[in-house]
């Protein structure tokens, strides 16, 4: 039931009714609520007993005031569409319940102003901690939050100092290993796709890719740019379609793709124009989200670890937050290369 007071509309129970209703004091309450080791088990069950009856939830905001500091991580992601952040967000959900902590998602889309416009909400619901995958991992903004007090790690990014943690998967050798493969396969016009200009981890695959090329001892003009607005499965469909309409002596053979969406995109086009994957196009994708080993030719992809560059992240934020003298570290994790159908003929 809920408490009524005369007059009054019905209210939410308080631990002074719960006190009450079980006869014991509010300190006996308050450590039920949060040391119950410290209570016996007649009374603590006496107690929740009556928090039962009376419906009692804790205001868990009057405890996060009274502690100057939320029970609260947030991951700021740069592209809640793509299910390599969602993956990345389950990891940090892993690290974030073994805390009994609570994890709040924002999604940036790729935009400056709506990045900032959240770190700023979340710095003032005083969360404990903020996991970003930020448009400009070198942001000063990033710096002025971690100056004033909340915790912040970089994630998928690798920033060029060490005012923070961070963790992030070495995309040039991500990208080195892809076109090797491709090399390997005796192809030697290789696309790649993507948006390199804009983002740093693409800009990272593509430099492996023609770091592949060099030790191969292919000019760089091997490798031909097919510029993206941005990553998705649409723009791997026109990425394809320019691709092939471009004249059969010079169409690359094969195709590096910045990440398993265009990739997808492109296997798309291929299908509905009836190229063969991979008798007329061989393609590698980045990142092998789950999608990737189920498409209709399933997809050799970069595999990043998600799921534990979330969590890793995590644990770094919470062991900033907690242990003394903490110093920031820099972990960058290895791909690796997941070859299926979509390259082997």
């Amino acid at each position: 039931m809920t408490v009524q007071e005369s007059g009054a509309e019905p209210r939410a129970a308080g631990i002074k009714d719960v006190a009450a209703a079980a006869g014991v004091s509010l300190g006996t309450v308050s450590n039920v609520l949060n040391r119950p080791d410290r209570v016996s088990p007649a009374t603590r069950a006496k107690v929740e007993a009556a928090m039962a009856e009376l419906r009692f939830v804790r205001n868990e905001s009057a405890r996060q005031l009274r502690a100057g500091r939320s029970r609260v991580l947030a991951y700021v992601m740069l592209d809640g569409s793509n299910p390599f952040f969602t993956d990345v967000a389950a990891g940090m959900e892993d690290a974030a319940d073994a805390g009994d902590l609570s994890l709040f998602l924002c999604n940036s889309a790729h935009q400056p102003a709506r990045e900032a416009a959240y770190l700023g909400r979340l710095e003032q619901q005083r969360v404990q901690g903020i996991l970003i995958t930020p448009v400009d991992p070198d942001a000063p903004l990033l710096a002025e939050i971690a100056r004033r007090g909340t915790p912040v790690v970089v994630v998928d990014r690798t920033p060029g100092g060490t005012a923070h943690c961070s963790v992030a998967v070495d995309d040039v050798y991500g990208g080195e290993i892809a076109v090797r493969h491709l090399l390997e396969q005796g192809h030697e016009r290789i696309a790649f796709i993507g948006n390199h200009t804009a983002v740093g981890q693409v800009r990272d695959r593509r430099l492996g890719a023609l770091r592949a090329l060099s030790a191969a001892g292919l000019a760089p003009d091997r490798l031909g740019d097919l510029t993206t607005t941005a990553l998705t499965v649409a723009d791997g469909r026109e990425a394809g379609e320019r691709l092939a309409g471009l004249p059969a002596a010079v169409r690359p053979t094969a195709a590096f793709c910045a990440n398993d969406l265009v990739a997808l995109g492109l296997l798309q086009t291929c299908a509905s124009l009836r190229m063969g994957v991979p008798d007329d196009l061989a393609i590698v994708g980045y990142d092998d989200i789950e999608f990737a080993a189920a498409a209709a030719v399933p997809l050799t992809s970069v595999r990043q670890p998600r799921r534990r560059l979330g969590r890793t992240a995590a644990e770094l934020l919470l062991a900033e937050t907690t242990e003394p003298g903490h110093e920031h570290r820099q972990v960058v994790f290895t791909p690796e290369l997941v070859v299926r159908a979509s390259t082997l003929r």
